[in-house]
């Protein structure tokens, strides 16, 4: 099913034409009311003018991750607080995090992508959808439930976690739809299986999963097990959260809806584009927004992008599976961690030294652990082994306080951690990804 077949099918050079009007409505739409584009575009030396398809998108301005920590919590926003609709709030590299506000248009324009991914992955109308993501100022659980309103789906707003009261509703329920982390599905299936349910008792019959990295190999172990077609969905909360793309049943690379999220791959190292099919950063622009509209929005996930057609019909452009980062961002149960937060949230806690190791682990039911093994001062290790313990409870919450997921500390000795001469190695991530 298409869900909106005039802008996924559309000509290409129709879809071109559209997206120039767009750029150039944006260019001047921030200009106008966002004076932090202003003031780039100024010290870029050119006009409004020059902006006339979008070909010429190379002329504006980077954005960053930085400049969302910079400008933290409004200074990016082209509204004022009090219009925006809704805000939500993900991972910063450091004690701040970073804040993107939606319009009411907003809004509506992200159940819109959240609708044609729900309907590209497989999604029928009339089904019932079982969402697993967390809800709150994380953008997952809100995003998909978005979109299946505007879809036209029945929801099961469950949430993220409660796996044994998961498996038991989905029984009941018998949702043909299963919106979660790849992790967690796989998860859930072995819940249901040690619940006593059989193959056939798993309803799931479409995934869309996505919000952390995962392989084919692990796509193909979930397809089995749970029965389902298992689907990628990419989404990042500066952007508009999940459904900015997603396979189709093909599953031969993730449809971006390039009318509303114009796509670059660039070499990161010489911010030039590369050539279709090759592996760069992905830079997205948001061509419609107008709460916290973002220019040339670096991602720093590493893809390729192809505009050749796909079996479906659909003729957006397509986005490979990501290859990896361009910074030291990991993912761990769909939460964006740095070390840097970590290091932040260690330097709290006055018995810490400040050598410290993570290692990222992936358990044979395919969740993901989080161990941080930080120094801690000689003379703590002669106390008692519940001031040991007390210490090492008060580093666990000063981490999971900064980075909102849950981590298992290890307290080692003074010079235990290997020492590097060039650049300290802070994660150890041992996920086949």
């Amino acid at each position: 099913m298409i869900f909106n077949e005039k802008f996924e099918t559309m000509n290409l050079q129709d879809l071109k034409n559209l997206q120039s009007e767009r750029l150039c409505a944006l260019a001047k739409y921030v200009y106008k009311n966002s004076p932090v584009y202003k003031k780039r575009i100024d010290e870029g030396g050119f006009s409004l003018s020059e902006i006339k398809t979008i070909d010429d998108i190379v002329k504006l301005p980077f954005t960053t991750k930085d400049d969302m920590r910079d400008y933290y919590p409004f200074g990016l926003f082209s509204m004022p607080v009090n219009k925006i609709a809704e805000m939500h709030v993900s991972s910063g590299t450091t004690g701040n995090p970073v804040v993107s506000g939606y319009s009411k248009e907003d809004i509506d324009l992200w159940g819109e992508a959240a609708a044609r991914s729900i309907a590209c992955a497989g999604g029928m109308p009339g089904d019932l959808i079982q969402i697993s993501y967390g809800y709150g100022l994380f953008t997952g659980g809100l995003g998909l439930h978005y979109g299946a309103l505007k879809f036209g789906a029945a929801i099961m707003p469950m949430s993220s976690g409660q796996t044994k009261r998961q498996v038991k509703l989905m029984s009941d329920f018998k949702p043909r739809i299963l919106a979660c982390t790849p992790s967690f599905a796989l998860y859930m299936g072995e819940e249901a299986k040690a619940m006593g349910l059989a193959s056939e008792d798993i309803s799931w019959k479409v995934g869309i999963l996505g919000a952390e990295p995962w392989t084919i190999a692990l796509r193909d172990q979930i397809d089995k097990s749970l029965g389902m077609i298992a689907t990628d969905i990419y989404g990042l909360s500066e952007i508009t959260g999940p459904g900015v793309a997603q396979e189709c049943r093909h599953r031969d690379g993730l449809h971006i809806w390039s009318d509303v999220f114009y796509p670059e791959i660039i070499d990161p190292e010489t911010n030039k584009p590369v050539k279709d099919g090759e592996v760069g950063e992905l830079v997205i622009t948001t061509l419609t927004r107008t709460g916290m509209p973002l220019l040339r929005y670096r991602t720093r996930d590493l893809a390729s992008l192809t505009k050749a057609p796909c079996a479906c019909g659909r003729t957006s452009p397509r986005i490979s599976k990501l290859k990896g980062r361009t910074d030291d961002m990991i993912v761990v149960r769909g939460i964006n961690v740095f070390p840097t937060q970590i290091e932040y949230a260690l330097l709290q806690v006055e018995e810490t030294l400040p050598n410290y190791q993570i290692i990222v682990s992936r358990e044979a039911g395919g969740m993901d652990t989080l161990e941080v093994q930080v120094e801690i001062e000689e003379k703590v290790f002669s106390d008692q082994m519940k001031v040991l313990e007390a210490v090492k409870q008060k580093i666990k919450k000063s981490i999971e306080n900064t980075i909102l997921v849950g981590v298992n500390v290890k307290l080692v000795e003074p010079k235990t951690i290997q020492r590097s001469e060039g650049k300290a190695k802070r994660v150890i991530d041992n996920r086949k990804i």
